[in-house]
């Protein structure tokens, strides 16, 4: 086998994860790196430890050189996710004409919601979940109902057709906001399980909108399906951007995307909500979906790799704590209960992600690993917390090591 081909530097390792040290890494100034003192390790917030992709980069810096920083126009993010998606997950159902360009996934799906339901209607979720999906929807006057997920961290199809139920019987125009892959859990949902969904939303009404920011990010063993790639779907909508998968949450754009029954409701965006996007968002995105496939796969052969390393570094230093191994994301949710910390949750419920509270705090004060606190994440977060693995094997490998010392502390202390 021929080695790889080296980089500028002259490296040969071309894995992104292990391209930036953390004196490197300490001089950015998002909020993964400057919510907490120096001497916290980060692990919590959804940003990857990474340069840019250089397809992004090269793209970015052709749009400054020509002062090409106005309003953003036309379908060219649109076709670039639609080539995405025929390559990586054989749908060659997407249709450009049938998307429009929103500022992120999660303004993008308090729109749709704007345009699917009324005020006061609910909106069922499965928990735990990503914390927005509780603070977006009530701020936008409608209330959230959970299906909380099974044992396995699957959708439960009886918890879902009862949370339907009594969604339907809340209000005149239901919805249910699917994760897809699933954060925090890193679920990968099946096709199955996907159509078991789209007949329960049928016989009981409800709209779905499926947030598929994650789904450039599927590991080896699992494989994504788009939502409206399923039979049922075609009145759905899903919001997808490049944000996570190449890092650009800063540089906002999304696509909302919408099945063929549901085009008409599309249209009724309001015109104001294309404003949000930034020009350079959508160069930035157009790029990643087009041409950042290569860099990509070396991402998530690198995800990959600190999947199983994050499996050993916790049965080394932290036996008790269980991992749920992901199928997707760069997110790994553990199970700290056994761990014996007091999980009493602080005022705020879900949906407040600011909040530390049970073994997040424990691990923050004591080890100085900055992790997502469970409890946020809605019913049956309480003694979990999320660790975001999208960072180099050194900084994972300390991380862990600290978290593991950090116990052992803890246990004698008491």
């Amino acid at each position: 086998m021929a080695s790889p081909a080296p980089f500028a530097d002259g490296s040969a390792d071309q894995n992104p994860l292990t391209r930036l040290t953390l004196d490197e890494l300490r001089q950015r100034t998002s909020v993964k790196w400057r919510m907490h003192p120096p001497d916290v390790l980060p692990l919590w917030v959804a940003e990857l430890d990474v340069p840019l992709a250089p397809p992004v980069g090269d793209a970015l810096h052709r749009a400054i050189d020509l002062g090409d920083t106005g309003y953003a126009h036309g379908t060219a993010y649109a076709e670039a996710v639609g080539d995405f998606a025929a390559r990586r997950w054989g749908w060659n159902g997407f249709r450009a004409d049938h998307t429009t360009v929103v500022p992120d996934v999660m303004m993008g799906i308090v729109e749709v919601l704007r345009l699917v339901t009324d005020p006061g209607d609910a909106v069922v979720v499965c928990s735990p979940v990503y914390p927005p999906f509780y603070a977006f929807v009530a701020h936008a006057g409608r209330q959230v109902i959970e299906a909380p997920l099974g044992p396995d961290l699957r959708m439960d199809p009886a918890a879902l057709d009862e949370a339907f139920r009594r969604a339907r019987a809340c209000g005149r125009r239901p919805a249910f906001l699917i994760c897809n892959p699933h954060n925090p859990t890193g679920t990968v949902h099946r096709r199955d399980e996907l159509e078991a969904v789209a007949t329960l939303a049928d016989r009981h009404g409800l709209r779905v909108i499926s947030d598929e920011i994650h789904a450039p990010l599927v590991l080896p063993g699992a494989h994504f399906t788009p939502y409206l790639a399923v039979a049922g779907a075609e009145n759905a909508f899903a919001l997808v951007s490049a944000s996570k998968a190449w890092n650009l949450a800063g540089l906002k754009a999304a696509l909302a995307v919408a099945g063929p029954r549901a085009a008409a409701d599309l249209d009724r965006m309001p015109e104001e909500v294309g404003h949000g996007p930034s020009h350079l968002g959508v160069v930035a995105h157009t790029a990643a979906f087009r041409a950042g496939g290569p860099w990509l796969d070396l991402l998530l052969d690198g995800l990959d790799a600190n999947r199983t390393l994050l499996r050993t570094l916790l049965a080394t230093h932290l036996p008790s704590v269980t991992y749920h191994r992901p199928e997707g994301t760069y997110l790994a949710w553990l199970d700290c209960t056994r761990l014996g910390i007091d999980t009493e949750q602080p005022d705020g419920g879900p949906g407040v992600a600011s909040d530390v509270a049970g073994p997040a705090k424990m691990f923050l004060d004591r080890a100085r690993v900055a992790l997502s606190s469970g409890h946020v994440f809605g019913t049956g977060g309480a003694g979990f917390v999320r660790l975001n693995f999208g960072t180099s094997p050194t900084i994972l490998t300390e991380a862990v090591t600290r978290m593991g010392r950090a116990v052992d502390a803890h246990r004698s202390a008491g």
